[in-house]
Order: structure tokens, then C-alpha cells, then sequence
């Protein structure tokens, strides 16, 4: 049976500590000139309806050192559900490529995208969750600490895909998360109802009772893609959430500040916390590329991390 990557919580804690291993090693071995060529002759369909940077470098760049191929397929090549229906493309795709990668809006594109592949599907981001992202920054995570289940992680921003990702690392991992959002913009439905059964976790609306403490905080943009039309009463209702160097002060003196990236600097944080020394937001790029290597082999082959 053929495994998808749509959501954190589709790993066990053990792949998931299995994840970060090869991974580590992975990244080690690229250090030291050692070629992993897993992949030799495999390909990976990369369907893009929204932009990136991150997600498209670290995808093509992974398969080719894996020694694979990847191809990139824009809004204009594919029209999910203008051009051609999901369950066309992803039948087609399914007779020439070993995987597909969707970075979409709605998550129901991506669940339907899997549904009727014959090959793995990874979420490269959906409105609801974005997975990829959350394997980087536990990697970054366990190279600095090693045990994730002791850490406080402060969440300070939007209760979007990014914070519904957090809740499902903190369901799995065991780690305490505590999550501030203006009112009326935290998590919803299912995910916000995580979060309150979590007993590791708190949901307020006051940034700096989230980040008391904390050994990492954490925040994303104000307006995500798809947003713009509500940028300007966005960046008044969180101007309060803005990571500073005065909030940060009520967190560990030792606090790492991570942001997935893109940035806007000077709205969500400033240019002094981002560039600081306590930032780890380009360990945090760097290492999409080697979260999503061990990814990759996990669902092309997976006796891989058992060596």
C-alpha cells in the first residue's frame, strides 16, 4: 500500500525519530562529499498553485542529490480544476512519475490529489496544514536539543496552516505549546479543539503570557497568500503580536526565534530579532532540504531508514 505525506499526524512518533536520524546523517554526509544516489532513475512531479522559493529549491535540489528528477509544474501548465479535473492529473501523473509534491490553496485539492494517485503525495502547503515545514523545524529543533518532549515553544501570530502544523508536532511529540492570536483569529474547528484537549497546550490572546518562559518562539506572516484584500485591518489587529526585542525579553534569555520564511520585516518581526543572534531561521531553510531527502526516501524507500 502506496503512504502519503498530508499531515504530521500520519507518523508514528518512531518514523518520526526515524525522519530526523536520516536526516541528520543525510546533512552530515552532504557536509563530508559522501553521494546518496537512493534515487537514481526515480522522478517527482512538483505542482505548484502557489509560489515559493523554500519549496520549490529544496524539492528539485533534494531529488537531484538523491540522484532523481524533478519537474515543475506551474498554474499554467497544470489548471487544477479549470484545465483538467484533479482526479485526471493525478491519474496521468501516476503513469510516469514515483511521486507527486501539490503546494496548493484549499486542502481538499491535496486529499483528492492523493486519493486518486497511484504514487506518494506530499503536502507542500495547503491553507489548512503545512507539514513540510514543521519536519525542517523539528530537525533544526532536535540538532540544538536533542529531547523535543522538554521544550516550551511559543506560538505567536495567525491560527492558520502554520499553527494547525504546530499542534499536530505538539500532539505527536509531547512538547508544551503555548499559542497566542488576536480574537477571532485563532485555530478553527477541529484544530482549535486539539489544541484545548492537549494538556500540554494553551490557547490566550496575550502574546506575552505565550512567550514567558519559553525556549523557542515562533511566528509567521500577518497576511498569507490569498489574504491581501484583508492586509490593512490585518496588520492593525496584530500589531500587539509583533516579536520584538521587548517581547522577547519575558522568554529565556537563551529564547530561539524562528520564522519560516518569507518575512515581512518590520510587521510580524523586526529586523533586529530576525538578524540577531538569537534567529535560527535560516538553519530552518537550510534544513528543508535535508528533512525533505529523509521524506522522500521514507516513501520511495522506506527499508532506508532502518540501515
Amino acid at each position: 500500500m502506496k503512504r502519503d505525506f498530508i499531515e504530521l499526524s500520519s507518523l508514528t512518533l518512531d518514523e518520526l525519530e526515524k525522519l530526523l536520524k536520516l536526516a541528520s546523517r543525510l546533512k552530515r554526509d552532504l557536509l563530508y562529499g559522501f553521494d546518496h544516489p537512493y534515487l537514481r532513475g526515480k522522478t517527482l512531479a512538483m505542482i505548484f498553485e502557489k509560489p515559493s522559493l523554500r519549496t520549490r529549491i529544496t524539492f528539485e535540489t533534494g531529488m537531484a542529490q538523491l540522484g532523481g528528477h524533478a519537474i515543475y509544474l506551474g498554474p499554467q501548465e497544470v489548471g487544477l480544476g479549470r484545465r483538467e479535473a484533479v482526479k485526471d492529473v493525478a491519474r496521468n501523473l501516476s503513469r510516469w512519475v514515483d511521486a507527486i509534491m501539490i503546494r496548493t490553496f484549499a486542502h481538499s485539492t491535496c486529499l483528492d490529489m492523493a486519493r486518486e494517485a497511484d504514487v506518494p503525495v506530499i503536502n507542500g502547503l495547503t491553507d489548512t496544514l503545512h507539514p513540510c515545514q514543521l519536519l525542517a523545524d523539528l530537525l533544526t529543533l532536535y540538532e540544538r536539543f536533542g529531547n523535543l518532549k522538554k521544550l516550551r515553544v511559543a506560538f505567536v501570530g495567525d491560527g492558520f496552516n502554520l499553527a494547525n502544523s504546530w499542534i499536530e508536532a505538539s500532539e505527536l511529540v509531547g512538547f508544551e505549546l503555548r499559542m497566542a492570536c488576536p480574537q477571532g483569529y485563532e485555530p478553527k474547528g477541529e484544530f482549535r479543539e486539539r489544541l484545548q484537549r492537549n494538556p500540554r497546550a494553551l490557547l490566550v490572546n496575550d502574546p506575552i503570557v505565550a512567550v514567558n518562559d519559553a525556549d523557542v518562539v515562533y511566528t509567521d506572516a500577518w497576511v498569507s497568500m490569498g489574504q491581501e484584500d484583508e492586509a490593512e485591518k490585518r496588520r492593525r489587529d496584530f500589531r500587539a503580536f509583533q516579536v520584538n526585542r521587548e517581547l522577547l525579553k519575558h522568554a529565556k534569555a537563551t529564547v530561539l526565534v524562528m520564522h519560516c520564511l518569507p518575512a515581512h520585516r518590520g510587521e510580524e518581526i523586526t529586523d533586529d530579532v530576525i538578524d540577531g543572534p538569537n534567529s535560527i531561521v535560516l538553519d530552518q531553510a537550510e534544513n528543508r532540504l535535508h528533512a525533505q531527502k529523509a521524506l522522500l526516501l521514507w516513501l520511495l524507500r522506506p527499508e532506508i531508514l532502518n540501515e
